[in-house]
């Protein structure tokens, strides 16, 4: 096992991109589900009796399949991260998907950015810079 730690590549620039590039997708693609989950026959949908009409509408909405589309897609370059480095190092960068979040929300969403939110948002950054240090 030792052995198979010792040839593991570097990190470099591309696997920083590949970190980011998962976060990134993970973050549109809670932006691009909150606007299928908000659509109108969606929630029209959910709030009748019926679970079918509800599971059809949500399945069918292209919004939620594009951001499943994405999720996915994050999950596959995130498997490509796994494969190259220490998932102790990789996953504090997912924190930053809430500040990516946070942000698309309030450019694209037009979503509120209280103090709280901020400062909040701002200590889980300061937690990633600080993991990424060591």
């Amino acid at each position: 096992m030792a052995k198979l730690m010792k040839d593991k590549p570097k990190m470099n620039q591309y696997l920083i991109l590949l970190i980011l590039c998962s976060v990134l997708l993970s973050s549109i693609a809670q932006i691009v589900l909150k606007t299928g989950m908000s659509n109108a026959s969606v929630l029209q949908a959910m709030q009748s009796q019926s679970a079918m009409q509800a599971f059809t509408a949500i399945a069918t909405n292209v919004y939620v399949l594009g951001g499943l589309t994405l999720y996915f897609a994050s999950a596959a370059v995130w498997l490509l991260v796994l494969a190259r480095v220490d998932v102790s190092f990789a996953y504090p960068f997912v924190g930053l998907g809430f500040v990516v979040t946070m942000l698309l929300a309030f450019f694209i969403n037009g979503e509120v950015l209280s103090t709280t939110k901020i400062v909040g948002t701002l200590c889980i950054a300061l937690g990633v810079a600080i993991m990424a240090q060591g």
